[in-house]
């Protein structure tokens, strides 16, 4: 496989395509019902712990942050992209978001009652994702709930692809389940299904919630 140098390398390739990423997919929750759908789960059981804010990982422009927003919670974004902060900032004033990575949150301990992951973890060489799910783990509370989005494939084994921004790796569901079981994570539940006109593969989230009590 091939991984990018750095992650400045992601980071660059978003910060050139920002203002259209924008453009393209402000509004992509409206032909999404079944993202939606579980969009809405996850706030309902976020806001039945009452465990915390909500840190949108690699929030682009903001509009999934908004979404949340709209649900009831309290959300902010975090992306590696400083012209995706700008704009997410522009459209969505009354919100917070602010740079950083995955990788090293800048969070304490157990903060968090959610944190959502949207087609963010894909860019992450596989090697790091397991440190990247122990911090989540780390800032989230006990019982508190991640949801990550993801394009899914069949091997065990993740697979690059030509990601129109930058490279980036299809996932098993299973694979993943058994990284985020190692991080301290319980299986809730998963979403596949078909590709819609436009998307080349099966589109996945998994939804899982750190153990024990709040």
């Amino acid at each position: 496989m091939t991984e990018p140098v750095t992650l400045q390398d992601t980071q660059a390739a978003y910060d050139s395509v920002a203002s259209l990423y924008a453009e393209l997919f402000s509004d992509v929750l409206d032909t999404l019902p079944m993202e939606r759908a579980l969009l809405a789960v996850f706030a309902d059981l976020v806001r039945a712990h009452g465990a915390g804010p909500v840190a949108d990982i690699g929030c682009g422009p903001g509009h999934v942050t908004a979404h949340l927003h709209a649900l009831g919670l309290t959300a902010f974004g975090v992306d590696l992209s400083a012209a995706m902060v700008a704009l997410a900032r522009q459209a969505h004033p009354a919100l917070r978001f602010h740079e950083g990575s995955m990788t090293a949150l800048d969070l304490a301990d157990g903060v968090l009652g959610g944190i959502l992951a949207f087609y963010s973890i894909i860019h992450m060489p596989p090697r790091h994702l397991p440190a990247v799910f122990a911090e989540f783990h780390r800032v989230l509370a006990p019982g508190g709930h991640l949801l990550l989005g993801f394009f899914a494939g069949d091997d065990p084994l993740p697979r690059e692809f030509d990601h129109k921004v930058s490279l980036a790796y299809r996932w098993s569901p299973d694979s993943l389940v058994e990284l985020l079981r190692e991080a301290g994570f319980d299986e809730v539940a998963r979403l596949r299904r078909e590709p819609h006109e436009g998307e080349r593969f099966h589109q996945a989230a998994l939804m899982v919630r750190k153990a024990g009590r709040l």
